[in-house]
């Protein structure tokens, strides 16, 4: 089976709630995230919820990335969904970890779109 992509998902604890907290920070982060992937950015639009959370998507040619911040709790939930042979998931994971400053984390990792090769 061959897949038409990869779909991480990510859960980010122990972050910095400054970081979390900004959109302006957040919507950074995942473009820089988007880039390390070596992905074609198309658009992104980023919300802050009162009185804490930012949600946002970095649309790009190849899926998309979505985002949605817990401040309080110091976690992030992040998908990072990317079709085609050359884009670089994981190297978009390692920004968003390293960035939001994850003190733990996990990451589900699906294969989607799976046909007969």
């Amino acid at each position: 089976m061959k897949a038409l992509g990869q779909h991480l998902i990510l859960e980010l604890y122990g972050c910095s709630a400054a970081a979390l907290s900004s959109v302006a920070n957040v919507q950074d982060t995942m473009l820089k995230a988007a880039r390390a992937a070596e992905t074609t950015i198309i658009d992104s639009i980023f919300h802050h919820f009162k009185p804490y959370g930012v949600s946002g998507v970095v649309v790009i040619a190849e899926s998309h990335f979505a985002i949605h911040t817990w401040p309080e709790h110091k976690y992030a939930s992040v998908d990072l969904f990317t079709c085609g042979a050359k884009t670089r998931p994981w190297e978009a994971f390692k920004v968003v970890k390293k960035l939001f400053k994850a003190t733990h984390f996990s990451v589900m990792k699906m294969e989607r779109g799976l046909l007969p090769k």
